[in-house]
């Protein structure tokens, strides 16, 4: 659904303002992209682009979250991302999208249209910048997944999944992170998209509950009690020295 112009919000009052594609834009920049943009609105579980799909409009993810994922002919499919506030959706220069893209909460997308955007990209270094470093932050993520999926532990995988919302729903470092937090994914979608069973995901969630590293408050929402013990539960070596 494409939400009534009057009602949308100025690019300088938007959320993502500082993340998103438009991080580096000048004031007469953002003047050109309110010209250009639209709101479009999903409801939890609504395909918002499929496989294959036509890319008429780019967008940034102003609100909710989205699944990036592929179905393969025998009809299984495989979560392989998952799309927060300020992430991009398509990439100019390409004419179709790669991914299923399926609205897990209800979602809000900042679009326009992909021929002016991809025009205005030309004539504007700060968007063209801004599009770089996304896309080497995307590569970084992926690289990242290569390790989880190929070398941690279940442990390791939950840890590390709760450690990346930490990172992606609060901003203000270690002193930030007591503050609630939601948990986008059912446990069977986060199963999906970690390669494990239910029962897994399910006991390393109740056993990192135990411990006390995280608090519950209701199946989606909760709190990192423990934020030190989360980090050596990801398997990561942060510091760059030997693990002992």
């Amino acid at each position: 659904m494409t939400v009534d112009l009057l009602s949308r919000q100025k690019c300088s009052d938007c959320p993502i303002r500082h993340r998103a594609v438009c991080a580096r834009c000048s004031p007469s920049e953002l003047d050109r992209l309110e010209q250009l943009k639209t709101y479009k609105s999903f409801k939890a579980g609504d395909p918002i682009l499929w496989r294959g799909d036509k890319l008429t409009y780019v967008a940034s993810l102003v609100q909710g979250v989205a699944t990036l994922g592929k179905t393969m002919e025998d009809g299984r499919t495989q979560m392989v991302g998952l799309l927060l506030p300020s992430d991009f959706i398509g990439r100019p220069g390409r004419a179709e999208i790669d991914f299923d893209v399926v609205a897990v909460t209800d979602v809000t997308l900042c679009c326009f249209q992909r021929k002016p955007f991809e025009e205005m990209i030309q004539s504007t270094p700060h968007i063209a910048q801004r599009l770089v470093e996304m896309a080497l932050d995307e590569l970084d993520v992926a690289r990242e997944w290569m390790l989880l999926l190929g070398r941690k532990t279940a442990r390791e995988k939950i840890a590390t999944f709760i450690h990346m919302l930490v990172q992606r729903q609060h901003l203000g470092g270690v002193e930030d992170t007591k503050k609630d937090l939601v948990l986008p994914l059912t446990q069977e979608q986060i199963a999906n998209y970690l390669g494990l069973t239910l029962e897994t995901v399910s006991r390393q969630l109740g056993a990192m509950k135990k411990e006390g590293i995280v608090h519950f408050s209701d199946r989606r929402h909760f709190k990192v009690v423990d934020f030190p013990a989360l980090q050596i539960a990801t398997g990561d070596d942060s510091d760059g020295g030997m693990l002992v």
